[in-house]
């Protein structure tokens, strides 16, 4: 794969995206963010003290009314003064987006890259039935009310910080279906479409 390539995943909870931008990441020989990119933004915060589910609540947090406050084109200029973590996630994001190629996997990446010419973006989702199994197999057994829990909050902060709608395919590159594929051949799906948008 050519050079400084930019690979964003956002996905479904309990589709295995999370399982796909490692794969990715690992084929491509790049690193996969995630929340390291947390650990970037809370350092910047002065927040390195706090434990990880601390930095993760914090990492999630917005007014209680979703209405938009002029988020710029980049989503991170004008964010409320009392939220500083998704400014300076976006800040990591970019920072690292210079330097080298790498798989990014949820943290708005798609928009906060949208200016970047060799990024692509991708939507990772499954059936409901495959999402139930993986999360009894996967994910301690949570219901699949907890998987939804996850998507809601996930929409919630997406649709905020970006002006965009979660999961609305004219965001992404393509959205794939993990249901009848899996992680391997959905890595397969992403590595042959870049290869061919650049043919």
């Amino acid at each position: 794969m050519k050079d400084h390539t930019l690979i964003t995943i956002s996905r479904q909870y309990g589709s295995g995206g999370r399982e796909v931008a490692e794969l990715l990441a690992k084929r491509m020989q790049v690193r996969c963010y995630d929340r390291q990119i947390l650990y970037l933004a809370a350092e910047k915060m002065d927040a390195g003290e706090m434990d990880i589910s601390a930095i993760l609540d914090m990492s999630y947090k917005m007014p209680e009314r979703t209405f938009m406050d002029g988020v710029t084109s980049l989503g991170y200029e004008t964010i409320p003064p009392y939220n500083k973590m998704y400014r300076e996630q976006a800040k990591a994001i970019r920072n690292i987006a210079e330097k080298e190629s790498a798989v990014f996997l949820g943290r708005c990446a798609d928009v906060v890259l949208k200016d970047f010419p060799e990024c692509y973006n991708f939507f990772i989702y499954a059936d409901e039935e495959y999402r139930k199994n993986r999360a009894k197999e996967l994910y301690g057994n949570k219901t699949f009310k907890e998987l939804e829990k996850e998507n809601r909050t996930r929409e919630r902060y997406y649709n905020y910080y970006t002006g965009q709608k979660w999961g609305d395919p004219q965001n992404y590159h393509l959205m794939i279906n993990t249901s009848q594929i899996g992680p391997e051949k959905a890595v397969d799906l992403i590595i042959n479409y870049v290869e061919n948008c650049r043919k």
